[in-house]
């Protein structure tokens, strides 16, 4: 049986981050403060590439705090491709704990279809 699902992100993983880090080839996160512009932040770090300032996730209220300058600081297409990995991945990862297999396929538009194998279907 097939089914189509959207997903709406809410970035609340450590370990989905590193994981899209490591997709992406990125530093590893780091827990702390990081300075943004005018303020400070506390979370999980991230450094996208090209970006003058981090970007910072509270994984608790699933909160994203940047400052890319209206782009003059940082591409936001860096931050979406890396939600997208995180979406990504963190799905994989959900998938893979209940034991399931996952099948994932890059599609022309830049997509992402990722196909859930529960049970003995592979």
């Amino acid at each position: 049986m097939s089914h189509i699902v959207t997903i709406q992100t809410q970035v609340r993983s450590f370990d989905g981050i590193s994981a899209a880090c490591r997709r992406l080839e990125l530093l590893e996160p780091t827990v702390g403060e990081a300075k943004l512009f005018t303020s400070r932040a506390t979370g999980v770090i991230v450094r996208l590439p090209e970006w003058r300032f981090p970007v910072v996730f509270d994984l608790m209220a699933a909160t994203i705090q940047f400052d890319n300058y209206k782009g003059a600081w940082g591409k936001q297409e860096h931050l979406d491709r890396f939600l997208q990995a995180y979406s990504i991945e963190t799905a994989k990862l959900e998938a893979r704990k209940k034991g399931y297999s996952v099948t994932e396929t890059s599609l022309k538009d830049g997509s992402v279809k990722l196909v859930v194998h529960v049970g003995g279907a592979a």
